[in-house]
């Protein structure tokens, strides 16, 4: 046997991660050699998870070779399942106790103003990413993976889901495209994911494909919670189609614009300003009001400048955009506090509220505010607005009591 299975990331700058190398011999029992600064602390309790990984694939011969960076006890078991799985046929999971917290579901209309996004196979930026409150954490196994990782980031998001602490944002999971992306949800379902993120959506068959064995996953491990769907539309075909995406199936919640691929399609370049991108951004918006879900809009790239994020924010709120991306926590306060209605938002949507409440309680089909009628969407307008307020703090949720 001259078979070596790898995985995981080394290097000077490699942080919470670990390099396994496991080769499988003909005799000899398990033989384990441990790189680590901190060994003298933890070598123990490294070689110990690795014996009872190695013990559990049933291998009992092999030299095994583990270059620790700090990495927690769910990152190294991942890392080891991959490289075991490379080079025998198994078809065991390695799975730690799921915590309850994240076996919680979300609704369909649940609050997003920020998502942001986790690469899928780099751990150091999981681990505490759930402190900086975003409404949704992204753990990414499509661009944020280089092709040859993506194998062994589907064990690393499995186990994440399952042991990571969200500190209850939605957890979703962005999977691949076609084939490589319906073999993504074998490792996330039955673990309890959120919200499924489709790249790269360009038809009705994107989406049905994917619910189709989302439901069938569903059912085999009894997961009772409902699986949301955020399609992405990243061409100039997929917003052509976008009102058919948004209505493919009814766990449909949201729908995303992916702009760096989108304006890669149309031949041009994104700018600030967003000019080249304001047909299908709205486009994404309309079709998202039409057909009932929210619209997201698009990552923000330079996360350095955020006076020009804050004036981006504005005008996706301004073109009827629910929320956008992150790829820095630093991004989410400026996020929240520019999607998040005004103080004249918020008392105008208090006046319209109020009027409709007195109307209601008159019996009178009608609502009036001073000598405006209030058509009924400008009354949903007004209660999103305040439901607005009070999630993001700037409305005292009793404020109808003082």
């Amino acid at each position: 046997m001259d078979k070596t299975g790898t995985a995981g990331n080394r290097g000077p700058r490699v942080r919470s991660d670990v390099w396994v190398e496991v080769s499988p011999v003909l005799s000899g029992g398990i033989q384990i050699n441990i790189k680590s600064k901190v060994k003298a602390l933890f070598g123990r309790q490294i070689r110990e998870l690795a014996e009872e990984v190695l013990r559990f694939f049933e291998l009992e011969n092999a030299h095994v070779f583990i270059e620790d960076a700090g990495a927690v006890d769910f990152v190294l078991a991942a890392r080891l399942e991959a490289a075991i799985k490379q080079v025998t046929k198994t078809e065991k999971e390695f799975l730690f106790p799921l915590l309850e917290e994240n076996t919680t579901a979300t609704k369909k209309d649940n609050f997003r103003f920020s998502r942001l996004y986790l690469p899928g196979n780099s751990p150091k930026l999981m681990i505490n990413a759930g402190v900086h409150k975003p409404n949704g954490l992204i753990l990414d196994l499509e661009d944020a993976v280089a092709p040859a990782k993506k194998f062994e980031a589907r064990f690393l998001v499995r186990n994440a889901l399952r042991t990571l602490r969200f500190y209850g944002a939605e957890r979703m999971v962005r999977i691949n495209q076609g084939a490589r992306g319906l073999e993504d949800l074998n490792y996330v379902i039955p673990h309890h994911a959120n919200m499924i993120l489709i790249p790269k959506c360009e038809s009705e068959k994107d989406i049905r494909q994917v619910a189709e064995k989302v439901e069938q996953l569903r059912e085999q491990h009894e997961i009772t919670h409902p699986v949301w769907f955020m399609p992405i539309i990243e061409s100039a075909k997929g917003v052509m189609n976008a009102y058919q995406i948004a209505g493919a199936d009814p766990h449909v919640a949201a729908m995303a614009i992916g702009l760096e691929d989108y304006t890669a399609d149309l031949g041009t370049h994104r700018t600030n300003e967003g000019i080249e991108s304001f047909f299908a951004r709205s486009m994404v918006v309309n079709a998202s009001r039409a057909a009932g879900i929210q619209p997201i809009d698009s990552v923000f790239s330079d996360v350095s400048d955020m006076e020009a994020l804050a004036e981006n924010v504005k005008r996706s709120k301004a073109l009827g955009f629910d929320g956008m991306g992150c790829i820095h926590p630093r991004q989410i306060k400026v996020i929240h506090e520019n999607f998040a209605p005004d103080a004249a938002e918020i008392d105008k949507a208090k006046k319209i509220f109020l009027a409709f409440k007195e109307a209601e309680a008159k019996g009178l089909g009608v609502v009036s505010l001073g000598s405006k009628m209030i058509d009924p969407p400008v009354v949903k307008r007004a209660m999103n607005t305040i439901k607005l307020a009070v999630n993001t703090g700037k409305l005292n949720k009793n404020w109808m009591e003082n």
